[in-house]
């Protein structure tokens, strides 16, 4: 029977609160035709090993794979080894490569789809590198994940974003990547807010501008682009973009704030999914992406528009915390008996953070179980000192 909680608001203040909304919803057994969905996938880290989690970070691999056939069986698509697994957060290159072999294994085993980054994260931050050097970077990276089977989602780099003389070094290095894959990949445009260092992607502040510069390498390699990935919280801007893409290539939304009307779409058309919020919110998802298939906007629209109080709290600024978020979810519903990150990013945001997004949790009917939900909120409690 769940009791009601003592919470920490945001003001200081305390309130206490009494879930109760059961998560209920029916996922058919046929998945979601009309749109394509990512969900970018959280690590499990395993909180038993010795090892020091700042400096050589363990995953607890079954845990992390029963993630993602979790995912799977909600119809949505894995995109592997990005941020939300705390790439380049505590993830490095060395430990993104086992988790894409043995994720994409298991996709191949289950008939999943999934799509893994490539980026330039084995190269040591702060040093001088010239554009060959990136592009052979990116070049092994890319072969990795071919050789695993997987489609590729061509990240943005930090390594680039600094020693990119101009949006002219951007072009070269794209075209060249995109001249060598096999297969049609996801390229990715993560906004500063959700990582500072690619400030000034594609050689431009003015986004405008840089929206110009990828767009121009989309037309000039579309054979090679099944669609781009843009997360930069801007509804207006991502439309705008969408609208001026090849025929051939998809919009993949990012915007974790907006995603309801913008994979909904218009009379011009409309958003797929990459995001990181479905990791959280994966039933809900499923459940509205089906209402979708069957031109069931209200129903699509009433399930959705609950998430987005819960998805704009947990990508709140810091943005690039928001990894400490839907592990907390994935917490709370029992995905993983610990609220344990590697690089100790458990600790990114603060108990009123986290006792307002079990709240949010609750409005938006995506506690599995209330009753474990609450148990482990007050564990979380206790340990912060509130009794």
């Amino acid at each position: 029977m769940v009791k009601k909680l003592k919470l920490l608001r945001a003001n200081g203040s305390f309130e206490y609160y009494e879930p109760g909304n059961t998560a209920s919803f029916e996922i058919p057994a046929k998945k979601f035709q009309s749109r394509t969905a990512f969900s970018a996938a959280h690590v499990v880290c395993d909180p038993l090993d010795v090892a020091c989690p700042l400096g050589n970070p363990q995953i607890h691999w079954e845990d992390t794979l029963s993630y993602r056939r979790y995912l799977w069986s909600m119809g949505l698509s894995v995109a592997e080894a990005m941020d939300t697994a705390q790439r380049g957060m505590g993830l490095s290159w060395e430990g993104a490569k086992e988790l894409i072999r043995r994720s994409s294994a298991e996709a191949n085993a289950v008939g999943g789809r999934i799509a893994c980054g490539a980026g330039t994260d084995h190269l040591i931050p702060n040093r001088k590198y010239s554009m060959e050097q990136i592009m052979e970077a990116y070049e092994e990276q890319c072969a990795f994940i071919e050789e695993q089977g997987s489609q590729i989602i061509l990240m943005a780099s930090r390594a680039l974003a600094a020693n990119a003389m101009g949006p002219e070094d951007y072009s070269r290095v794209y075209s060249h990547i995109l001249s060598q894959v096999s297969q049609p990949v996801i390229l990715h445009w993560l906004g500063d807010m959700f990582d500072p260092s690619l400030t000034g992607y594609w050689g431009h502040n003015n986004l405008d501008d840089a929206m110009e510069v990828c767009l121009n390498i989309i037309w000039e390699n579309q054979d090679k682009v099944d669609g781009i990935k843009i997360s930069l919280l801007d509804a207006d801007k991502e439309i705008e973009m969408r609208r001026r893409l090849p025929e051939a290539v998809k919009m993949y939304t990012g915007d974790d704030f907006n995603y309801p009307e913008l994979i909904r779409g218009d009379h011009h058309g409309f958003s797929h999914a990459l995001l990181g919020i479905f990791d959280a919110i994966a039933p809900a998802a499923a459940a509205a992406l089906t209402a979708l298939d069957q031109d069931d906007v209200n129903t699509y629209e009433s399930i959705l528009e609950k998430t987005v109080p819960l998805s704009r709290h947990i990508f709140q600024a810091p943005t690039y915390s928001y990894k400490t978020g839907i592990v907390f979810m994935a917490y709370l519903n029992g995905h993983q008996n610990h609220f344990r990150m590697i690089n100790g990013a458990e600790s990114a945001r603060s108990i009123a953070h986290l006792s307002e997004l079990f709240v949010l949790a609750d409005q938006a009917v995506l506690l599995i179980d209330p009753d474990l939900a609450a148990e482990r909120m007050k564990l979380v409690l206790k340990l912060a000192g509130i009794e």
